[in-house]
């Protein structure tokens, strides 16, 4: 697939994305929200008689939220906080002459009480804790939001906003286990419907600095983390469209979750990475949605 003229390019080109002159941040067009659409309508086909409950949330999640939930301590480098101006009249004349004189005029801008959601299901975690107990046989929940991790790159596949779809489920031990590998053989179904290849491979999460490294083996070694790989700009090096994810008690013991016979809860996760997902269509079928397979164009289309 390692095309002489880049994917991003090409999509620039056809009017598929929009360039706003910074890496990883772009407009979609109609064409390409519309194939977005459609394929979550099909993640709905496999995942709705499920019967998950429905919640969306903002792209900026409580700050007080996420300092609780450690994300700093293995994600510094991907996070993005919201500030604000907070001076006074005086201030705000020294932030319009350095604007004006091309100088740093951020100094005086202080943080907000919004930080920008790094992964969908961030804010869901404490907002379930204040129910209390889950009820019998756990919870099930159904995410879609704009997230946002510092990376900018040429990839198209590595935005920097973008958005990740999610069926998150909280339980015991056996029920988050049999849900992420019920969604492993789903998600592998699910892609091959669209006629795009797929590998499923162990992982783990770009975790910060030296720790990080034994944070990393460590979920290697237990089996926490597999990713569905396609190729979208690279065969030798395939994009990870979606990721089942096993969290054990790490949400469950950081936010209180309880099971109904009062144990910490154990969670898992699998998500879509929905642009990656639309790229990899769009990079195997064509630019144009007109031309693609029959059997592709029926499973999104009808």
């Amino acid at each position: 697939m390692d095309i002489q003229t880049p994917l991003l390019n090409r999509l620039f080109d056809a009017g598929l994305l929009i360039d706003t002159g910074v890496d990883g941040l772009y407009g979609r067009s109609g064409a390409f929200e519309d194939v977005i659409a459609r394929f979550e309508t099909l993640i709905e086909t496999f995942g709705g008689a499920d019967n998950a409950e429905a919640i969306r949330f903002p792209p900026g999640m409580n700050r007080t939220h996420f300092e609780g939930s450690g994300y700093m301590k293995s994600f510094p480098q991907l996070a993005g906080t919201v500030h604000s101006f907070c001076g006074c009249d005086r201030d705000h004349m020294n932030l319009l002459k350095c604007m004006a004189e091309g100088e740093d005029w951020t100094k005086d801008q202080e943080a907000t009480d919004i930080v920008l959601t790094p992964a969908a299901c961030y804010p869901l975690y404490p907002t379930i804790a204040k129910r209390g107990a889950l009820p019998e046989g756990g919870g099930l929940f159904d995410l879609q939001s704009y997230c946002f991790r510092h990376e900018p790159s040429k990839d198209p596949a590595r935005m920097q906003m973008f958005r990740m779809r999610e069926y998150v489920r909280m339980g015991t031990p056996a029920e988050v286990r049999a849900f992420r590998q019920q969604w492993m053989e789903r998600g592998k179904q699910l892609i091959e419907t669209v006629q795009l290849p797929v590998e499923i491979d162990i992982a783990n999460d770009p975790f910060f600095g030296r720790a990080g490294k034994m944070l990393a083996n460590n979920q290697r070694d237990q089996n926490l983390k597999f990713e569905l790989l396609i190729p979208v700009t690279s065969t030798a090096k395939p994009t990870a469209c979606l990721s089942f994810n096993y969290h054990q008690d790490h949400f469950g013991a950081t936010w209180g979750l309880k099971t109904t016979d009062g144990e910490v809860a154990h969670t898992a996760c699998v998500g879509f990475g929905l642009e990656r997902i639309a790229l990899a269509l769009f990079a195997h079928h064509g630019l144009d949605t007109a031309d693609w397979p029959e059997p592709v164009r029926k499973a999104l289309w009808g």
